[in-house]
């Protein structure tokens, strides 16, 4: 290469030598011109285009087509990088331009171009100290005194103003991160195609929605023809043929109010396709709150769909034959007709600052999205999460349907202490035409409350009272009192908690299976983990007192199928409650409700009344998100960083812990992607793998396991069990005392 090159935006070395030169100009242009594309489906193509333009205006400095020459030989992730401290920076350049020639307007150009690799950054001490810099300054007339193109250094100010923002100043934050999704996802494309054309080219392919529909329609003739004709499965009919009905009505917000064990799965699916092909969207997005359900759930639709489904979550079980190209690189940036992901996925990346995360926010635009089991969204997360949610029903053309037996209350509340105040959805539109006849048609338990719902029992007598049956499921609200339990009931209980790595709780929900199907006697105790997604049928289910929504997943556990007349459900008070925090709240809450109530505790009326309750007694931003994103009047200052770093639904101060589970000589399993990890590095597809054996632990546990020597740290946040007495073939991880039961190890 030599000084007469056009400027260059990457340099790649082929595998036959030969140097392919990437023309920034032409970079800039189709970067312009993609996120261009992206923007259009919600009017805000100019902004994006300019965006486009200015990123990587920075390249032009003479000293940053010097080092793209030396560094010539790296890879393309290296090649694309943000510049960190000792090399040379671009991202500033434009959007100290914007911020120059357009004044307030220009710094929401500022944000994309500025963020466009290390994140969104904070306005307040961030990004105004950056800009104001004499690095900032220098940076841009070395670009400008490089001679850009014209067409590219002369660019206007976009023809829509700032007024015409969706949702106005309380949309802005969105808004802004749905141009920064256009923009980072049209650059990493662009990048890509030049960087890695074979790769670029697999990306291709999808099938429509159309296609998909009638693949839908084709299993579920098959499935339906083959169901036995039960009392349950006629009503599944029902409910498919009422949300099949539903699917013409016009985009917006919808409930699917089915009791538990009605096929909300299917049927919410056969919604979403038919409103999507009736109404033009996109894709579908199926959000669940666990990952021990969406395994199953990806499973279900992958039988239907095949690899139109992209799974996306961390503990997505996968390998390299079996996850394609198309499918990892579809978890980027989310452009697959069909996703499955979990709620921690779909929120923080709607709150993120980071590029990886906001990529695919663009399509969201003109898509379905249900959210299952709606009622476990945080409280102390709820005010920002519906105010998202209705600007994206409402200016982005998402369809949103909010699914569950036991609907929360999130309709708008008034209260005379403002504080208390919730801005929540309008025009809910029901799904099923009559969810009070359903339910009752539904009804297949009978609740039993204790005579008094402050008087606990101790463990020794629940142990008698349950021992009694021969098959019978109890849940309680800790892992703790699942041990404690579980130690005074007969051999041959079987337990069930979060203690235990993802691939022994499936071992063992698959005996309870069997053994329930065969009439096999089955006594099961467990945490609450069993409560949504876990498909057992028990003739009695015992449920700690808990949130009234809880009580009723644990009932949906009892007399699934309807084979009984009446399923027995006993509430019962645990010998110690819940300390203080969310389960407490729900306890509370429960309590109240309950109070008085002499027919069904899980009448469908009574939890509006129990979600009022919860969410009257917590503060429903308790991060203080909504005021981050709030942009001034005159600064358009949004705390970007700062409120993705608050929003977060799972607490950080657990790490995980590989085990040593040995069922099927799975241990040999564990050793060998052990094996893998320490020589290869953490490889996305056997990260993958190794959530199965994983059990998340607090970080004071984590210390103290570290300093007895029964754990190790084999990468940085990554531990495995060293010891031979760490993990319980029956209970899990033994995190408090030692039981020398187990006698392996992985190392």
């Amino acid at each position: 290469m030599t000084g007469a090159d056009p400027p260059l935006a990457h340099v790649r070395l082929d595998s036959d030598g030969g140097w392919y030169r990437h023309s920034l100009a032409e970079h800039l242009q189709a970067v312009a011109e993609l996120s261009g594309d992206f923007a259009s489906c919600f009017g805000a193509c100019d902004w994006a285009v300019l965006a486009g333009q200015w990123h990587d205006l920075g390249k032009y400095r003479e000293r940053f087509q010097h080092y793209i020459r030396a560094a010539s030989g790296l890879d393309r992730e290296t090649a694309h990088i943000e510049a960190r401290p000792g090399r040379t920076t671009h991202s500033t350049a434009g959007a100290l331009l914007a911020e120059e020639r357009f004044g307030p307007a220009g710094r929401v150009l500022s944000y994309l171009i500025a963020g466009h690799h290390a994140g969104l950054p904070d306005w307040n001490a961030g990004l105004d100290a950056r800009l104001a810099s004499e690095d900032a300054r220098n940076e841009l007339a070395e670009a400008v005194a490089a001679g850009p193109p014209a067409e590219i250094l002369q660019a206007e100010l976009p023809r829509a103003d700032l007024r015409g923002v969706p949702g106005g100043s309380a949309g802005l934050a969105l808004w802004v991160r749905m141009l920064f999704s256009c923009l980072v996802d049209a650059d990493f494309l662009d990048t890509e195609a030049f960087m890695a054309p074979e790769q670029a080219a697999s990306r291709a392919g999808w099938p429509d929605i159309e296609a998909l529909a009638e693949r839908f329609d084709s299993a579920m003739s098959q499935l339906l023809d083959e169901a036995e004709s039960t009392p349950v499965n006629r009503l599944r009919r029902e409910i498919l043929r009422d949300c099949r009905t539903a699917a013409v009505q016009a985009p917006g917000v919808f409930s699917l109010t089915v009791p538990t064990g009605g096929g909300k799965t299917l049927s919410s699916m056969a919604f979403a396709l038919d409103h999507a092909r009736h109404h033009g969207k996109r894709r579908i997005i199926h959000v669940i709150p666990y990952t021990s359900i969406i395994e199953q759930t990806a499973d279900v639709f992958r039988g239907i769909f095949g690899d139109a489904v992209v799974e996306h979550h961390s503990a997505a079980e996968s390998s390299p034959t079996k996850e394609g190209l198309r499918s990892r690189l579809a978890c980027e940036n989310w452009d697959a007709p069909i996703i499955v992901t979990t709620s921690v996925q779909f929120f923080e990346s709607l709150f993120a600052a980071r590029t990886s995360r906001c990529r695919k926010l663009h399509n969201l635009v003109d898509s379905v999205v249900v959210l299952d089991e709606v009622q476990l969204l945080p409280p102390g997360l709820l005010q920002p999460i519906v105010d998202v949610l209705k600007l994206l029903s409402e200016h982005y053309g998402m369809t949103l349907v909010l699914s569950t037996a036991t609907q929360p209350a999130l309709d708008t509340r008034r209260y005379f202490d403002a504080s208390k105040n919730f801005d929540g959805f309008g025009n809910v539109r029901e799904i099923i035409p009559d969810p009070d006849r359903l339910y009752a048609r539904l009804k297949r338990v009978e609740v039993q409350l204790p005579a008094d719902l402050h008087e606990p029992i101790e463990w020794e007598s629940l142990a008698s009272e349950l021992s009694k049956h021969d098959s019978v499921l109890v849940v309680v609200n800790s892992r703790r009192h699942a041990r404690e339990l579980h130690s005074l009931m007969p051999p041959g209980t079987l337990h069930l908690s979060a203690l235990m790595c993802g691939a022994h709780r499936s071992q063992v929900i698959a005996e309870i299976k069997q053994r329930l199907a065969e009439g096999v006697p089955t006594r099961v105790v467990s945490t609450q983990l069993v409560e949504a997604g876990v498909d057992l049928d028990f003739p009695v289910v015992y449920r700690a007192l808990a949130g009234l929504d809880s009580i009723a997943q644990a009932a949906g556990r009892c007399n699934r199928e309807g084979r009984l007349e009446r399923g027995q459900v006993v509430v019962f008070i645990p010998p110690e409650r819940s300390g203080i925090g969310l389960l407490r709240a729900a306890e509370d809450a429960c309590c109240a409700t309950l109070h008085g109530v002499a027919g069904d505790p899980l009448d469908r009326a009574l939890f509006a009344r129990y979600f009022e309750h919860l969410y009257y007694s917590r503060d429903l931003d308790e991060n203080g998100i909504c005021n981050l994103l709030k942009a001034g009047q005159r600064s358009l200052g949004v705390q970007f960083r700062t409120a993705a770093e608050r929003f977060r639904m799972i607490e950080e101060d657990q790490s995980p812990v590989v085990v040593l589970y040995d069922a099927e000589h799975e241990d040999a399993e564990v050793r060998k992607l052990l094996a893998g990890l320490r020589k290869n590095g953490a490889e996305r597809w056997l990260m993958r793998k190794l959530q199965r054996y994983v059990v998340n632990v607090r970080a004071p546990e984590i210390q103290r396991l570290l300093t007895q020597q029964d754990i190790e740290e084999v990468i940085p946040g990554l531990f495995a069990q060293t010891s031979d007495w760490l993990y319980h073939p029956s209970l899990g991880l033994t995190i408090d005392k030692p039981t020398p039961t187990a006698t392996q190890s992985i190392i």
